[in-house]
């Protein structure tokens, strides 16, 4: 138990200074879902729960160092199918989740630098079947390969918060014909 105490602490202290250092380039964003926090949580937290809303295929052990992969192009090679590598940095069961994510496969660069940014959720249950989900993405590098990277997720997360709330509004999404939603769901700082 004190063990376990120490490493989230440990984790939440690196995620605070990789924050202060990245200050500048942060991607926050926030979506309230109409579900359970219980439901909201296997959506983040499990294989199943992830391929209703975020990519038609998961590798999700939600452990400390677990992996967090999500396969957007499940038919493609090994190295090409999404978040191939990612892990869980901290895990506060209903409550937070953080882990590793890498450049998609467009920007190889980036993607077979080994670098990540750091994916961290917080929950909030605003009542019995109302979450709302708190999303900030750091740890960003430099350069125009980076830029490209950061502006490609600002908008890709929209579309990834989008499919949660409209995968409780109505079902499990069809990857055959998923939505696109365009809303932007950035938060204030």
């Amino acid at each position: 138990m004190l063990f376990e105490k120490l490493v989230l602490l440990a984790a939440a202290f690196s995620c605070f200074a990789m924050c202060a250092l990245a200050e500048e380039r942060v991607i926050r964003k926030q979506v309230v879902v109409d579900a359970s926090l219980a439901e909201v949580w296997k959506a983040w937290t499990t294989s199943d729960g992830a391929a209703t809303f975020f990519a038609p295929q998961a590798n999700i052990e939600a452990r400390l160092g677990g992996a967090y992969e999500l396969y957007f192009f499940p038919d493609q090679p090994q190295g090409l199918r999404g978040a191939e590598g990612c892990q869980v940095h901290s895990i506060v069961p209903m409550k937070s989740l953080a882990f590793t994510w890498g450049a998609p496969p467009q920007f190889p660069d980036i993607r077979n630098s080994g670098l990540h940014t750091l994916v961290f959720l917080r929950f909030e249950e605003l009542g019995p079947r109302k979450v709302r989900v708190h999303f900030t993405e750091l740890g960003w590098g430099e350069g125009e390969q980076w830029d490209k990277v950061y502006n490609y997720f600002v908008e890709a997360w929209d579309v990834v918060l989008g499919r949660l709330k409209h995968r409780f509004a109505s079902g499990p999404l069809d990857w055959a014909h998923p939505p696109r939603p365009t809303e932007s769901l950035a938060a204030a700082k």
